[in-house]
């Protein structure tokens, strides 16, 4: 990736990145509040954290939901849209998974009507990779 090409994409990830902030759905508002100030297994987790790649020549980012450095794990949550567009998830999680990082997936209502078990299965990720 070219220093100049990384920095132009770095202000454009902030930019996109503060506006995913503001415009959460429910979902994210409500998985935030648990993942936020290290409140599941004391690991610290961002929200709308950009990913930079560069595939043949390609260079470009994706903004993942949340993502957990600590566990090296990264947590997407899929929305309707998200039924139109597996190819291109199966492909992002093929990018993001190769620096050895791991992608889970939650369906938006999992995530509002079974919290608990969300945080379940996010925790046994954790455990993984300690």
């Amino acid at each position: 990736m070219s220093i100049n090409r990384r920095k132009e994409l770095t202000e454009i990830a902030k930019v996109i990145c503060r506006e995913l902030r503001k415009r959460s759905t429910d979902a994210e508002k409500i998985l935030w509040e648990e993942l936020r100030s290290r409140k599941l297994t004391d690991k610290k987790f961002y929200r709308q954290y950009p990913f930079f790649y560069d595939i043949n020549g390609k260079e470009s980012f994706f903004v993942a939901d949340f993502f957990c450095f600590e566990g090296k794990l990264i947590i997407e949550l899929d929305g309707q849209i998200h039924d139109y567009r597996l190819k291109e998830d199966s492909e992002r999680t093929e990018i993001l998974s190769y620096p050895g990082l791991r992608v889970i997936r939650f369906r938006n209502d999992e995530v509002e009507k079974e919290i608990g078990t969300v945080l379940g299965k996010i925790k046994k990720e954790l455990e993984l990779n300690p």
